[in-house]
């Protein structure tokens, strides 16, 4: 099956439910995988003492720069896929039931979400801008030659604090993940319980009932 093929909706199967295609999943795991590159090769350039332990400066750089370009990559072959472009519409909809979300996660409490709730939505366009952010700034520095000292300084400045910003979201993002098995299962798996959907995700639940 192509991916512009695969159903958009998910599918109940044995008390489950079809979360994410196989489209999604392998441009997560792929965004993933680069994501990790770009911090570690990051960290190694910025931290003095990885830095010396690994060496071979333009190495890091060159593995650096080339995941930076292709970070975009995943996603944009993901549009193909149906599935994928309608969570992106849902990602990027703040419904007044986020609201409701963010006050009962204030308290420490479950509210009311939809396929995902208003704290990945946050995520997703925090990153998404982030990372804009930091392929405009890494070109900039890419080409020394071409860009005016004063504007390389300035996005220098911007690429380093952006990408510190990002790595504290991953991070984030990473022990929220490692505290809901059952989230981890779905993007393995591609499934994702009747219950767990009823209990973290009830607006989904009901739209798919």
């Amino acid at each position: 099956m192509s991916p512009s093929a695969e159903p958009a909706a998910p599918v109940r199967a044995a008390g489950r439910l079809r979360r994410f295609t196989g489209a999604e999943r392998w441009v997560h795991r792929i965004t993933a995988a680069l994501m990790g590159v770009l911090l570690v090769t990051a960290a190694c350039l910025y931290v003095p003492s990885l830095a010396e332990l690994v060496g071979r400066r333009r190495l890091v750089v060159t593995v650096h720069e080339w995941a930076g370009l292709a970070l975009p990559v995943p996603l944009l072959v993901g549009l193909a896929s149906r599935a994928l472009r309608a969570d992106l519409g849902r990602l990027n909809r703040f419904a007044p039931y986020d609201r409701g979300w963010i006050r009962a996660a204030l308290r420490g409490r479950r509210g009311p979400s939809g396929k995902f709730n208003a704290g990945q939505k946050a995520y997703a366009a925090l990153v998404a801008g982030a990372a804009l952010v930091l392929v405009g700034t890494g070109l900039m520095l890419w080409f020394p030659r071409v860009v005016p000292v004063p504007w390389r300084t300035g996005a220098t400045f911007v690429h380093d604090w952006t990408a510190l910003f990002v790595g504290v979201l991953v991070l984030g993002h990473v022990v929220l993940a490692a505290r809901d098995p059952e989230a981890r299962r779905a993007l393995r798996s591609g499934y994702a319980s009747r219950a767990w959907a009823r209990r973290e995700h009830p607006l989904w639940d009901d739209e798919e009932s």
